[in-house]
């Protein structure tokens, strides 16, 4: 991983250096989280500002075709354009990133089909990961949204033409007519701390104990990175998932109560 990690960091430099002399933007494949927190790690401690999205000396920003997206592209920008601009340009259909509406041929004898169906489908034909953004499917699974590289939008539309036993069809369409969302369930409670174990044990009705048990059998992870702590002190707009209860973000405070104790929200992924 650290080896992986060293590779990606070397890339990121070499997009910054061509996007500062060319003046022409450039960018990486898709990002997952674990992937970008090194990548923005790397940022700040090289003197760059990950929060000014500043890195020697070029601005970048994240792009993964629609708000609050999970997997994104890092993009390296020109002296002429500025975040705004270049989102406002992939959103209405841009050379970046492309979105992919993927229905049945016939509704009626579809199958209820999953996230995990389309992105096996998918790899079946033998695309990288990074090639991939977010899945989103709707609650029917009758229709679901891709986002891709622009580059590789012909090839799978002429190649994903089969999901389990579902006949589909590609429709390329602007990300901005994606108009699934994650579904979620806020949960409001208090806790002692933002300690991880805390939040854990309000989340899934847990004790803390169980939840440092979560933690130290290594099967909780913080935007992708395996957590080690149960003390770790989550920061708003953390990433948690855990393997066998799901995933959630954590949304931060809203207040306290008279015996001292925080009051949190969190968003739960259904």
């Amino acid at each position: 991983m650290e080896n992986d990690n060293s590779m990606l960091i070397g890339h990121i430099k070499d997009l910054a250096s061509r996007a500062y002399q060319n003046d022409y933007t450039t960018h990486t494949n898709f990002l997952g989280l674990s992937e970008l927190a090194a990548v923005l790690d790397e940022i700040n401690k090289s003197g760059g500002s990950a929060a000014n999205q500043v890195y020697n000396g070029v601005k970048f920003t994240l792009y993964g075709g629609y708000e609050d997206s999970e997997r994104n592209v890092l993009c390296f920008l020109p002296s002429y354009l500025d975040a705004e601009s270049l989102k406002l340009q992939e959103d209405e259909g841009g050379s970046i990133v492309s979105c992919l509406k993927v229905v049945p041929v016939n509704a009626k004898f579809a199958d209820k089909l999953t996230h995990r169906d389309f992105l096996g489908s998918l790899m079946n034909l033998g695309i990288e990961r990074d090639i991939i953004g977010d899945i989103l499917v709707s609650e029917d699974g009758q229709v679901a949204y891709l986002f891709i590289l622009k580059d590789m939008e012909e090839l799978i539309c002429k190649e994903l033409i089969r999901i389990k036993h579902t006949s589909v069809k590609c429709i390329s369409v602007c990300n901005k007519e994606c108009d699934i969302r994650p579904s979620f369930e806020e949960i409001s409670g208090s806790v002692a701390s933002e300690r991880l174990d805390a939040v854990l044990a309000l989340v899934y009705r847990i004790s803390r104990s169980q939840a440092q048990e979560l933690v130290s059998r290594q099967l909780v992870f913080i935007d992708g990175r395996c957590a080690f702590s149960a003390g770790y002190d989550l920061k708003e707009g953390s990433r948690v998932s855990v393997r066998g209860h799901g995933k959630f973000k954590y949304l931060g405070q809203t207040g306290s109560t008279r015996k001292g104790r925080l009051m949190i929200k969190v968003a739960v992924y259904k």
